[in-house]
Parts: C-alpha cells; structure tokens; sequence
C-alpha cells in the first residue's frame, strides 16, 4: 500500500488549522490518519508527556473547540466527545512518530511532515509575490504622482463665494422700506 493511500494530500491539508498563531492538527484527525481511536492517542502521549511540551501541543479550550466546530460544516468530529481535542503543532506531529512506533504511523508522519513543508513553501512564494507587488505599486505612485495630484484637485470642491456685506445692507433697507 502507497503512502499516499494511507494518507491523502488533500485530506492531511484539510486537517491543518491556523489556531493561537500556530498551524495545527487535532488529535482526532491524527489519530483516524494513524488508525487509532483518539483516546489511544492520548494515552501513549500522556504516558510521554515530558516529549511534548507546550510549544509541540495543547489543549483547545471549550470556545476555540466550539468555535472551530461552527466554522467547518463537514462533521469529521468522531461523534460526540466529552473532552475537547489536543492541537499539535508541527514539531507535535514529528514527536508522534517516537510515541506511536506502527509502519502506518511512520508512513502517515511522512506525508504530514511533507504536507508541511509544502504549505510553508506556498506561504513563502506568496510572501514573494506579496513583496513584487508593493514594489510595483511603490513605483507607480512615484511616476503618476502628478496625475494622483491633479486628479486630486480636481476632486477638490471650490471653495463657497463669500457674500457681500453691501448686500446684506440693500436687503435689510428693502425690509424696511428705505430702499
């Protein structure tokens, strides 16, 4: 079996989450990709805590657990679950592979650590073309600065004609009857 069987790009691209500034993934989607039930996955990492401290993993809290469960409309849950999930950030995932010693949980991490330096590299050509594009913009605002200022003005409204006071003082003789 292929490893790409075992674990879809696209699958393992789907299970990926941006949550506290961190690209994650939660234990219930690890443990389906590495075939295990979840709480199994717990348990070998709860009896390897010290491998896992609190930049590789943690646990989403009750509104980031409800708010992420509001934002995906595909249930990929496991059904109802009395704990809220782990979020293992990349350097999680590659400690999985000491915890969890399968050929499948070897080949999965593979593909997921694979999956990672993809989108890394994604985000870094995106950044790139990012920067390309203030450059052209910055100089194009230098060359069409006189028609920027132009048009400016032009948009510009004129400034409201004073009245005059002798105006002022023929309306109010007229009101009066001394014109």
């Amino acid at each position: 079996m292929a490893t790409k069987d075992i674990a879809p790009i696209e699958h393992i691209e789907r299970s990926i989450f941006l949550i506290r500034g961190h690209k994650v993934m939660l234990s219930v989607h690890l443990a389906a990709l590495f075939g295990v039930k979840p709480r199994v996955l717990i348990q070998a990492i709860k009896r390897n805590m010290e491998r896992f401290p609190k930049d590789f993993m943690f646990q989403l809290s009750q509104a980031e657990w409800g708010n992420l469960k509001s934002q995906i409309v595909t249930s990929s849950w496991g059904g109802l679950r009395r704990a809220v999930p782990y979020a293992f950030t990349e350097q999680g995932v590659a400690m999985l592979s000491s915890v969890l010693r399968s050929k499948r949980a070897i080949q999965v991490n593979i593909e997921i650590m694979r999956t990672f330096v993809r989108l890394r590299q994604l985000l870094a050509s995106n950044e790139e073309l990012a920067r390309r594009l203030d450059a052209i913009e910055n100089k194009y605002d230098q060359q069409f600065k006189v028609v920027f200022d132009a048009i400016r003005q032009l948009m510009t409204p004129p400034e409201p004609k004073k009245r005059k006071i002798g105006f002022l003082v023929r309306e109010r003789a007229a009101r009066y009857g001394r014109a």
